[in-house]
Formats: C-alpha cells, structure tokens, sequence
C-alpha cells in the first residue's frame, strides 16, 4: 500500500513541471484553446520518515489534463480563477484547489511501528492557491483544509521558485518551500493515543509546525509534443513530526523522472 502512497505525494511535483510546457515552446494556446491530454510515464523513488519504512521505488503511469478553466494532473484538481494582470512583467493568478492526499496515512500492516493502532486514513484537501509572477521569483501560497474530516487539520505553504530558460530545450527551476501544519493534522498522523501507546512506543500529541523542503526541477522539451522531467527534492521536517516515536529520520527526500505525451 504504501508505495502507491509515496508515490502520491510526488504528484504535485510532476502537475507544477508539466504545467511549464507551454512556456517553453512558443507560450500558451492562445486564450480560449485548449491545452488537452497528456499521456506518459514516470519512476519514482522516495523515502519516508516512518519507522520500517524502506524506500519505495516504482514505476507509474500519467495522466493530465488541462484548458484555461481547470487543470487535473492524478488525484488534484485546480479550478482556474480570472488572474490580475499587474504590468507586462507582473502577473497573479489565482485558483481554488481540491487534493486528495494518497501519502498520508497508514495501515497497522504498513510496519511493526504501527502495530496495534488504528488506522490513519488518507484525507481530501480543499483550499486556495496564489502564484504572483514577475521577472525577480515567483511566489506561491496555497491554504489548505481537510474537508474529509479525518484529520480535520489545515496546511498553508508558502514556496519561492526561479525558472532558468537553456536553450529552446531546457528549463532549470531551483525552490524553498515553508510548509505549516497546524497541531490536529500533526497528531493525527504522527500521535500516538493513550490507547495505542506501549514498550517502546510512548503517547505522544503532535504540536503545530513547518517543514522546509528544497528541490530542483529540471525539463528537456524533446518536441511541441514531448518532454522528458526530473525533479530532485529533500524535505525537513519539523521538529513536531522529528519528535513523533513513529518517526526515525529528521529528513525526506524524493526523486521523479517522467515521460509525457501530449495530445494536439
């Protein structure tokens, strides 16, 4: 189960490359066409900050969609809201949000850590999304809940990137993300009930607090059609979740390498 779900949380990092195509191969459809189907197929291969967790590598297919309303890329979907155009070199859009988060959660059989407790179930993430655009670093924050109501937690990050044109082929984007969780999402998924604690396995109550993530995207554009993407990323957790008698690593990281096929 859980390699399935590791691989879910790289999905928002091939939804952002993808979503970068059109920039480099002669800009965007032009207003009101449509952007289309995209196909492909991609390796991934991360590691997880849960004890007995080993890495997880495997092999996935892909599927995207996008037009000017909505883009769609596996189990997230953004609803495109009317951007506000600040001068030639400034640009914010804005969008509203729903994910449905395959990687968190887990299964007593998921690893001897979690023998015993009861099941954390994945839960569905709705929000909003702000990107500004400019020609100095783009920002983005995005404000999340969890309208499932299994962890009944709120998430709010807030990332830095600056994309690198090489070519007419290549694209390099470097970034920082600050990752907030609030206390509800935290022990949720990294407590441990009075119920569920024993030898070994203390209670603990998770507290509110930031991950910090860098990566690296990097995408060839084979043809109008065609790119090849790799995206490298490590994440720091927060000393909440480091604290967590589930958790053995202070760090994740993840790498994700895709083949995509878009349809004209």
């Amino acid at each position: 189960m859980h390699a399935i779900a590791r691989f879910a949380k790289l999905v928002p990092l091939a939804a952002a490359l993808v979503s970068s195509l059109p920039a480099l191969a002669d800009g965007p459809p032009e207003d009101g066409a449509t952007w289309g189907w995209g196909l492909g197929l991609g390796v991934a291969s991360s590691r997880n900050a849960y004890k007995g967790f080993e890495r997880d590598n495997g092999l996935y297919p892909l599927l995207q969609y996008e037009n000017r309303y909505v883009k769609v890329f596996g189990p997230g979907l953004d609803v495109k809201l009317p951007s506000w155009q600040i001068n030639e070199s400034q640009k914010v859009n804005f969008s509203l949000v729903g994910q449905y988060d395959l990687g968190s959660g887990y299964e007593a059989k998921d690893s001897y850590v979690f023998e015993g407790m009861a099941e954390r179930k994945s839960s569905f993430w709705v929000g909003g999304k702000l990107e500004w655009e400019n020609d100095l670093v783009n920002v983005s924050a995005e404000l999340l809940g969890d309208a499932s109501g299994e962890s009944k937690g709120t998430r709010f990050s807030l990332g830095l990137s600056r994309t690198w044109h090489i070519g007419q082929n290549w694209m390099l984007t470097p970034r920082a993300v600050a990752k907030w969780h609030d206390s509800k999402y935290t022990d949720y998924y990294y407590g441990v009930r009075d119920s569920e604690a024993r030898a070994g396995r203390a209670a603990y109550r998770g507290d509110s607090g930031v991950n910090a993530e860098v990566g690296l995207s990097v995408m060839y554009l084979i043809d109008r059609q065609q790119s090849l993407f790799l995206d490298v990323g490590v994440n720091s957790l927060s000393s909440s979740i480091k604290h967590s008698p589930l958790v053995d690593r202070s760090t994740e990281n993840n790498v994700f390498f895709g083949y995509l096929y878009r349809f004209r």
